[in-house]
């Protein structure tokens, strides 16, 4: 008898905050190995998964995400070694890094800082368009009452869906990551191919630039990501989905309604004309 394909994963930013939570979902789940991409040194946080987890698969990549040929030489290296990728996390972010209005009575102008950017959209839109070439070429697999040649997830946050003053750059990173998720939807859904983001409330991790900041906050817990994950890849029948995070519960955060009929029947007929 043929032994059962084993899941193949990617978690970029899979050594700590929410991509670590989601890593450690699934390494106890058998016949499933994850790659964890990560910026930083990958030997303490392996050494330390293999001793929480001492039967999973799990192997590192160093990756800077705002490199395309960093991704690409990362995911070139999944499918060498695992013949496949199944599922991708496109989690990889980082907080705002200054301020975008800093010294605008100054004589002359500056130039803001577009790291946060870099990372956490266009990192994202490198992850989705890599994920989506690799799993074009995988054959459906049966999920839930569907089929299925692979789910993206991108983390997103709800202050992508509110108004988030302290932080706008990184705001609209996360803004950005909705709409992609939303816009891509159908054209990813004609490949059988499942893309959907998780827009968390305040769940601790490293990202804060001090640790403090939590003791004032209503913390969401890592838990409740997770079980939004397990959601989003056992139905094939989710995709273009927003879930939004919050205390225990898991919300889909429905995309505005159209304010009226001629909008909608705009958006529409770009779709059938097939260009904008």
């Amino acid at each position: 008898m043929a032994s059962k394909r084993r899941t193949s994963i990617i978690v970029t930013g899979g050594a700590s905050g929410i991509g670590l939570g989601i890593t450690r979902h699934f390494a106890p789940q058998p016949n499933t190995h994850i790659t964890i991409l990560d910026v930083t040194d990958g030997t303490p946080i392996l050494n330390q998964l293999g001793t929480e987890y001492p039967s999973a698969s799990l192997s590192f990549a160093q990756c800077d995400v705002s490199s395309w040929e960093s991704q690409a030489a990362a995911f070139e290296k999944v499918i060498a070694e695992q013949g496949h990728i199944d599922i991708v996390f496109a989690n990889a972010g980082i907080t705002q890094k200054g301020d975008l209005l800093a010294n605008i009575h100054d004589v002359k102008p500056s130039k803001p800082e577009l790291r946060t950017l870099d990372v956490n959209l266009i990192g994202v839109i490198y992850t989705v368009k890599l994920a989506a070439h690799y799993m074009a070429k995988n054959a459906p697999r049966g999920l839930g009452s569907g089929l299925s040649k692979g789910s993206i997830i991108c983390t997103a946050s709800n202050a992508g869906i509110y108004p988030f003053p302290i932080a706008p750059l990184y705001a609209a990173t996360k803004s950005g990551v909705i709409g992609l998720v939303r816009s891509l939807a159908r054209p990813l859904e004609r490949e059988q191919i499942q893309i959907n983001a998780l827009a968390p409330a305040v769940i601790e991790t490293n990202i804060a630039p001090d640790s403090a900041l939590f003791r004032s906050m209503i913390l969401t817990p890592m838990s409740t990501a997770t079980r939004a994950v397990a959601q989003l890849v056992g139905d094939a029948s989710l995709t273009g989905k927003v879930l939004e995070l919050h205390g225990e519960e898991v919300t889909f955060a429905e995309p505005p309604a159209y304010i009226d009929e001629d909008t909608g029947t705009n958006i529409e007929m770009f779709w059938k004309l097939g260009y904008a």
